[in-house]
């Protein structure tokens, strides 16, 4: 028998500005190659999650407006929850937007705070709109290598406690463009700013992922690797259009 995961969609009529919904097309590609079933459920407003095994968990990102729209109920109906399945080792990708929104706060440059739910010890604030954004090509370092795409975000975000960071950047802005810091990490937990899709350009990342939740589900499981020479040349490619070497 396959094995099987079930992967929540949060928001994905809301938060899906620059092309989230690749991540989704990535993962179940990168699982379909290997015989894994992975079932997607996707989760909006006022809906609660499926009665069903959570393996992953993805939410993507979008503009103040859908922020805005989006906070209070993920804080009202799913923040204990979430919180619970981030305890328990459950991966989840927030990127851009719900990444802001799975901090303490974020400040926008204009009116009140939207209140996250606090998974990561972190805070964004909106310096004004006469600051420039932090917009383009970045290449971030971590444990797996480097991590390679596009950023576009006016908040600046400040990690704190026990919140590590994902990476650091060697191009680009990362969280704030000052302490070289990009995205967090909380147990399984990631929050980025890197977008464009994220994981159709970085294949490596998509596999963590996938490890963490096969693993957790199936334990001695070992993910099968696939031939990714064309992935990896691209990944590459991407690493040195944006002005960095990997």
């Amino acid at each position: 028998m396959n094995p099987q995961l079930n992967l929540i969609h949060l928001y994905p009529g809301l938060l899906n500005l620059y092309g989230d919904r690749g991540n989704i097309i990535t993962l179940k590609k990168r699982c379909a190659w290997r015989g894994i079933d992975l079932r997607v459920f996707e989760v909006g407003l006022g809906e609660a999650l499926p009665d069903a095994p959570i393996d992953l968990l993805f939410m993507g990102g979008d503009q103040d407006r859908e922020q805005a729209v989006v906070v209070g109920d993920l804080r009202e109906n799913h923040a204990s929850e979430l919180q619970e399945a981030v305890a328990s080792g459950i991966p989840f990708l927030a990127v851009c937007g719900s990444y802001q929104l799975l901090q303490k706060y974020y400040r926008p440059a204009e009116g009140e705070d939207l209140v996250g739910i606090g998974t990561f010890d972190a805070y964004t604030k909106h310096p004004g709109h006469d600051v420039p954004r932090c917009v383009g090509n970045i290449v971030v370092e971590w444990e797996h290598g480097t991590i390679v795409g596009f950023e576009n975000h006016g908040g600046r975000t400040f990690l704190q406690g026990d919140t590590r960071p994902l990476g650091h950047f060697v191009e680009g802005f990362g969280n704030n463009g000052r302490d070289g810091t990009e995205g967090a990490r909380v147990e399984n937990a990631f929050g980025t700013y890197v977008h464009g899709s994220l994981l159709p350009k970085n294949p490596a990342f998509a596999d963590v992922l996938l490890r963490l939740a096969l693993e957790r589900r199936y334990p001695g499981y070992e993910l099968q690797p696939l031939d990714d020479s064309l992935e990896n040349r691209a990944h590459v490619r991407a690493v040195a259009r944006a002005g960095a070497r990997g």
